[in-house]
C-alpha cells in the first residue's frame, strides 16, 4: 500500500549522500538506488530482502508520486543519482530519453514495453475508484450529487499518475470537452488538490472523504490489510464500466552510478520466480508466460468482472499532455 515504510522511504538528503559514494552503504558499489512511484512498499520490502540475500547487493528506494520521481531523474541528469526508475505512464514515456536500453532475460514475454527497449512493464495494474461504506456511488453522475460536497477527492493530473489517469478516463467516457466540463462541475464536491493518491485511502476509510480515485493494486492491498472502503468503477450513462492499464514500468537510468548492480536487480524483478509473486501485492504479472494464482489473483479477477478494458495510445497522450493539463487547470480554475 502507499504509505511510508522506514526501510524504503529514504530521506532525499541521506540518499544523495549515499549515492555520492561517501556513505558506507555504497562502499564497493553494492547498493542500487531506485526512484519509484509509491504503491509497492510492502512488496519491495520482501523482494529487496530476497535480492540482497541472493546477491549481497542492497537496495535503497526513494518513494514519491509518479510525476515527482520522473522529474527528479530529469533534474539530476547532469549528476545522476538514481540507478533504476519505476513509474507510471505517461511519465515513463516523458523521460524515456533519460533511460538506457537494457533488456532483462525473458523480456520477450513482456508485451507492454518500449519498442527501443528503454522500459518494460514490471507489474500490471488498473485505474479504479474507492468509496466509504457510507456512500454507494455507481456512476460518474453520482459523484456530482450535492450530498458529496467536500467529500470527493482525486489526485492532481500532471502530478500523480493515477490523477492523470482520471483525466484520461473521463476523456474516454465523455470526450475531451466533456471531461473538462465534468471536472469543472465536480469542483463543487472536490475537497481540493492532492499530489498523492495513496494519502486518500485512509481519509476514505475514516469517512473524512467518501469517494476518491486509486488503482486496483493499491486499493486491494489496503483493503486486505485494514479495510474501510470498497473498490468500484464508475459507470457511464449507458451503464458501461471501463478502465485501462496503469503498469508499473521499470527502466535503467542513463549514466546510472551502479549500472551493473542495477541490471542484476532488473534481471531479478523480471524473473519468472519474482513475477509469480506480483499477486502478493495484488498486482498482475507483466510476463505472458507467468500466471498469478491464489486468493489474491481471484480477487483481482472478481474486481474486474464486467469491466471493459481499453488501451490508451501513450505516445498520443504524451504529445498533447501539456495542452490537456493547461485546459484542465483552466476548467477547475487553478
Amino acid at each position: 500500500m502507499r504509505k511510508t515504510i522506514a526501510v524504503l522511504a529514504v530521506a532525499l538528503t541521506g540518499l544523495l549522500a549515499a549515492c555520492g559514494g561517501t556513505g558506507a552503504a555504497s562502499a564497493g558499489g553494492k547498493t542500487v538506488t531506485v526512484y519509484t512511484v509509491d504503491g509497492l512498499e510492502d512488496w519491495y520490502t520482501a523482494r529487496f530482502a530476497e535480492f540482497e540475500q541472493q546477491t549481497g547487493i542492497t537496495v535503497e528506494a526513494v518513494t514519491a508520486g509518479s510525476g515527482e520521481v520522473a522529474s527528479r531523474v530529469e533534474k539530476e541528469k547532469a549528476n545522476t543519482k538514481a540507478d533504476v526508475l519505476v513509474t507510471l505512464p505517461p511519465f515513463v514515456q516523458r523521460v524515456a530519453g533519460l533511460l538506457q536500453p537494457y533488456t532483462p532475460p525473458g523480456a520477450d514475454q513482456v508485451t507492454d514495453k518500449d519498442p527501443q527497449g528503454r522500459y518494460f512493464a514490471m507489474m500490471n495494474n488498473y485505474l479504479s475508484f474507492i468509496h466509504n461504506p457510507g456512500a454507494t456511488p455507481k456512476t460518474w453522475d453520482d459523484l456530482l450529487d450535492p450530498k458529496l460536497k467536500g467529500k470527493v477527492q482525486y489526485s492532481t493530473p500532471g502530478e500523480a499518475g493515477d490523477g492523470t489517469a482520471v483525466l484520461l478516463q473521463l476523456q474516454h467516457v465523455l470526450g475531451e470537452q466533456g471531461a473538462l466540463d465534468y471536472l469543472g462541475r465536480l469542483e463543487a464536491n472536490n475537497a481540493g488538490p492532492s499530489s498523492s493518491t495513496g494519502k486518500l485511502q485512509p481519509k476514505v476509510a475514516k469517512g473524512e472523504l467518501l469517494v476518491a480515485n486509486g488503482d486496483l493494486q493499491m486499493n486491494l492491498a489496503e483493503i486486505a490489510e485494514s479495510g474501510g472502503f470498497d473498490v468500484f468503477f464508475p459507470a457511464d450513462a449507458q451503464g458501461r464500466r471501463s478502465t485501462f492499464a496503469l503498469p508499473y514500468y521499470a527502466g535503467l537510468v542513463t549514466n546510472a552510478p551502479h549500472a551493473d548492480e542495477a541490471r542484476k536487480l532488473l534481471d531479478f524483478l523480471f524473473s519468472p520466480q519474482v513475477q509469480a509473486k506480483t499477486a502478493d501485492a495484488f498486482g498482475i504479472p507483466a510476463r505472458a508466460d507467468v500466471t498469478a494464482t491464489g486468493p489474491n489473483a481471484d480477487k483481482i479477477k472478481a474486481a474486474l468482472q464486467g469491466v471493459e478494458i481499453w488501451h490508451p495510445d501513450w505516445a498520443a497522450v504524451l504529445g498533447k499532455l501539456d495542452a490537456d493539463l493547461a485546459a484542465y487547470k483552466k476548467a477547475v480554475e487553478r
